[in-house]
């Protein structure tokens, strides 16, 4: 019972019953990849064996009647080893490959829950090691890894029992010299577990460098910055270098050690070998049969060092996979939510706080009430919280204090999905994927109709652009929508908002970085998708949110004013006025200057 109690403390154990839930739909397969390699390993024994009875009857003897059929045999033990480890590797590749793809699926759908801001601390090239490369480390490793084990296990087993059968003398050092080489293994994980570490985070900033030349490759042309990011890679990749070389440093000596220490036991049995053969105590078969079992026995053994070091990374992987699957969302459903249907009276904002950084106020005591049909408008200066107050309404992230309500229920009392399919988000730079335009509408509805996708392109005064494409609404717009202009990505996502049809809309800026031709279609379109809802505006241009029901003035994470456009205009001194005025007399002056 000890035994079993410390073999289940052993990493060997704990990482591979973390995968055994992965391994278990393809069990049969997997056992019989790792049953095969008990033949594969123990085949091994076959040829020293057979040395023992040829070398004494054919090199010694002389005999006549010498053992034919050996050479054969060892051919034909060959032959069906290698079938046998052709076989293991096709089903290890199989069952591989079906294990890493459970895992990244996991991983990426646990990727999906987590909230805004855990993507706010992370880089891409972090994400991508974290959720995809890692799972080919750990499910690559974990069979490469048995396999190895389970063979060289048995070819080692059956390997000491042929020297046992030649000589227990020579065999008892040989195992001596064996244990002796494990020693310098015993504390190989300490040693790389930190530049590990470095080295994957350096591995990420080179991915994180591709993507961002990728995305921004217009900046970094416009800007000439093709210097100071050829420098900055240069760096990163002097980094990962760097790194490799302390991974040598701290584990390819142990390969040459291992020979060193192998070269000893060989050495002393060849010794030692050479005295019991004139002593008479063993054969000259004996000898060579024993000699080839060593040799078997040790050549993987000085290779072993570089094969824990990938055990080693295998294993590391496998941990932080799972600790990032154990890792818990910091916005997610309550025991006992409940779901919301729709908007009946109200959404209120009561004593809101809210912040980014602890200690570190950005939302101060906000109090906002907007009722079912109402239109609510956020304006200010920059960084005074607009973008951040209507974030937290579909709990993109979560206050620190006060209560946000849907019809008097506190919205982290209910199911983030039926909270999030009741809001329809149209942000100033919309994200969208790769497909056809058709694609991105439709993720608004995705089981929409003909009709209904029909008129939310006419609404979105998209018919007209979509008629006068070759593929019309089927067209391909690239990756983030690259081949369509700002304003065509804004009725884009107007479309997709019209099409969900949600009670509760958040327009966050969203033609503030538009031209004013484009600006007036898309106000258009914007006029059409707010008809018989409920509306949260952010608007910079205050002439788009005159007639706004509730205009709340946000300045330093407070509101400082509320009211109509029309009450606010008559606050002497007040800020909306000030602002409104300074708007105005901006856009007098550049009217004048166009005439």
């Amino acid at each position: 019972m000890l035994i079993i109690e410390k073999l289940k403390q052993t990493e060997f154990y704990i990482n591979y019953s973390r995968m055994f839930p992965y391994i278990k739909p393809y069990w049969f397969r997997a056992l019989l990849a790792v049953l095969i390699c008990i033949p594969i390993g123990s085949l091994d024994a076959v040829i020293a064996l057979s040395l023992k009875p040829y070398m004494d009857l054919v090199m010694v003897e002389k005999s006549i009647q010498s053992p034919w059929y050996i050479p054969f045999g060892i051919v034909a033990f060959t032959t069906i080893q290698g079938f046998l480890n052709y076989l293991a590797i096709y089903l290890n590749t199989w069952v591989g490959g079906k294990i890493t793809n459970d895992l990244k699926m996991d991983l990426y759908q646990k990727m999906l829950t987590f909230e805004p801001a855990f993507f706010d601390k992370k880089k891409s090239g972090d994400i991508i090691f974290r959720f995809s490369t890692d799972a080919d480390t750990a499910c690559n490793g974990l069979l490469d890894n048995l396999k190895i084990f389970v063979s060289r296990l048995f070819s080692s087993i059956s390997l000491i029992c042929v020297l046992f059968y030649n000589s227990w003398q020579l065999a008892i050092i040989a195992v001596v010299i064996l244990c002796g080489a494990f020693l310098p293994l015993a504390n190989i994980r300490k040693r790389i577990k930190t530049v590990t570490a470095k080295s994957l985070k350096a591995g990420s900033a080179a991915i994180t460098a591709y993507n961002e030349s990728f995305a921004g490759n217009k900046t970094i042309t416009s800007y000439n910055l093709k210097d100071i990011e050829e420098e900055k890679f240069k760096d990163v990749l002097s980094n990962i270098f760097t790194f490799k070389i302390k991974m040598i440093q701290r584990t390819s000596w142990l390969s040459p050690m291992m020979h060193v220490i192998v070269s000893v036991g060989l050495g002393l049995a060849i010794g030692y070998g050479s005295h019991l053969i004139l002593s008479g105590q063993i054969t000259s078969g004996n000898f060579v049969s024993f000699i080839t079992a060593l040799i078997m026995l040790y050549t993987p053994i000085k290779a072993l060092g570089n094969n824990l070091n990938q055990v080693q990374l295998s294993f590391m992987a496998i941990e932080r996979v799972f600790k990032m699957l154990e890792l818990k969302p910091k916005i997610s459903d309550k025991e006992n939510s409940v779901p919301l249907i729709s908007l009946n009276s109200a959404v209120e904002f009561k004593n809101v706080n809210f912040e980014y950084v602890s200690n570190k106020p950005v939302l101060k005591n906000i109090n906002l009430t907007i009722k079912k049909g109402e239109t609510a408008a956020i304006v200010g200066n920059s960084g005074g919280g607009k973008t951040t107050l209507v974030n937290l309404l579909p709990r993109f992230y979560d206050i620190k204090s006060g209560l946000i309500t849907i019809d008097g229920i506190d919205i982290r009392d209910i199911t983030l999905k039926s909270l999030r399919n009741n809001i329809a988000v149209v942000f100033q730079d919309n994200f969208l994927f790769s497909g056809t335009i058709k694609e991105n509408i439709l993720l608004g509805k995705p089981n929409a109709t003909d009709d209904e996708i029909s008129k939310a392109v006419k609404m979105a005064y998209l018919d007209e652009f979509i008629s006068s494409l070759q593929d019309g609404i089927n067209t391909q717009i690239g990756e983030r929508g690259i081949l369509l202009s700002g304003g065509q990505k804004q009725r884009v996502a107007i479309a997709r908002a019209f099409l969900k049809n949600a009670p509760i809309i958040i327009l966050d800026e969203a033609t503030s970085a538009l031209d004013n031709k484009s600006e007036a279609i898309v106000q258009k379109a914007i006029d059409n998708l707010l008809v018989d809802k409920t509306v949260f505006v952010i608007a910079h241009r205050l002439s788009t949110v005159q007639n706004a029901d509730k205009i709340a003035v946000l300045n330093q994470g407070e509101i400082v004013e509320l009211g109509s456009h029309d009450e606010l205009m008559n606050i002497e001194n007040g800020q909306y006025k000030a602002l409104y005025d300074m708007q105005f007399k901006k856009q007098g002056v550049l009217t004048k200057e166009n005439k």
